[in-house]
């Protein structure tokens, strides 16, 4: 599943275009001695990792959910996927149009 996150936080790392990936799906390969991590302020859910080494933000490896955000930018090869939602829409800059039909959220979506 794809999502945009429209947060302060996500648009500061340029990485604002995740794809939600499954726990058991996912095995770091090497690097794991490079991933440095930032904890979130109070209302945002997920811890931020990045590369030590390049700066590339990681999404979050690691925490404990079912799955967790990897940035769309990070896949090497091509994604076929498409935004399913957007959130933290009312952080959203006016210059930064959505131009998509995909729903929209105030903050984190809300499980029915």
């Amino acid at each position: 599943m794809m999502a945009t996150c429209h947060c302060t936080r996500c648009r500061k790392v340029g990485a604002s275009t995740f794809v939600f990936v499954k726990r058991d799906d996912f095995a770091l390969v090497r690097g794991e001695e490079a991933i440095a991590f930032y904890k979130p302020e109070e209302g945002y859910r997920y811890t931020r990792s990045f590369c030590a080494t390049c700066g590339s933000a990681l999404g979050e490896i690691g925490g404990d959910g079912d799955s967790f955000p990897i940035p769309a930018n990070c896949f090497d090869d091509p994604l076929d996927l498409t935004v399913r939602f957007h959130e933290f829409v009312a952080e959203k800059p006016a210059w930064l149009p959505i131009c998509d039909k995909a729903s929209q959220f105030d903050g984190h979506p809300q499980k029915a």
